[in-house]
């Protein structure tokens, strides 16, 4: 499989479930074959849990959903070692950060210490424990989300954290067409429960490791520099 068919075939699979948002679908497959992560800003209610959920099922990937919040803790995201009183020793309970696909719902929510508690996973592709490291799921794709207009109650995401994402993408509201096709697609039932995966977590790592070997030239690097300087 290659780049072109892998595109086409999960955006059309995507598309039974979010409608009107093929650009944006696009992008977060660019950023799931370069290995990166993607911050959704946006208002609440257009689709963004439902679009990483289409996503995760059209690639047979595991998924995860936080919603962040004041009092969450970091163990929250991570994970905890409890101790089992019938085996009488210390077991590690894995967080939802062990998951392909994770969505993290109004990160900005959070605070600071708790969001840094995403940024081991999303740079190092693993998560420290108590001094134990452990492997994450491959491949491995943060979809993170924030409401630009709330202000109260929010903690601003700081530059390491930022640096994390790969891409920071709108999703716009649908068009009226789009409105009236949503209600008449959602009327009698949730399309996301048929939806079937087309390709294969093995395939998208294979694929991940064909990006790395795509040639750039001296001229294109130097452009993306000076875009990025």
């Amino acid at each position: 499989m290659n780049f072109a068919q892998f595109s086409q075939l999960v955006r059309q699979n995507v598309a039974q479930v979010i409608i009107g948002k093929d650009a944006v679908v696009e992008l977060l497959l660019v950023a799931l074959l370069c290995d990166g992560h993607v911050l959704l800003e946006d208002v609440p209610g257009i689709g963004k849990t439902t679009l990483a959920k289409a996503l995760a099922r059209s690639i047979d990937c595991t998924f995860s959903r936080i919603q962040f919040t004041p009092d969450l803790l970091p163990g929250d995201v991570t994970g905890i070692n409890y101790f089992n009183q019938k085996q009488q020793e210390f077991e590690f309970r894995r967080g939802p950060v062990f998951s392909q696909v994770l969505l993290s719902d109004e990160i900005n929510r959070a605070t600071p210490r708790t969001q840094s508690s995403l940024l081991e996973a999303m740079q190092e592709k693993q998560s420290t424990i108590d001094g134990v490291t452990y492997e994450l799921p491959r491949p491995f794709l943060v979809i993170a989300t924030q409401n630009p207009i709330e202000l109260e109650g929010t903690f601003p995401l700081p530059e390491a954290q930022l640096d994390r994402f790969l891409l920071q993408v709108k999703l716009g509201y649908p068009t009226l067409e789009e409105e009236d096709e949503i209600l008449l697609r959602y009327e009698r039932q949730d399309p996301l429960q048929n939806l079937q995966a087309v390709v294969s977590a093995s395939q998208i790592v294979e694929l991940q490791q064909q990006a790395r070997t795509i040639h750039v030239s001296d001229d294109v690097r130097h452009y993306i520099l000076q875009i990025v300087r």
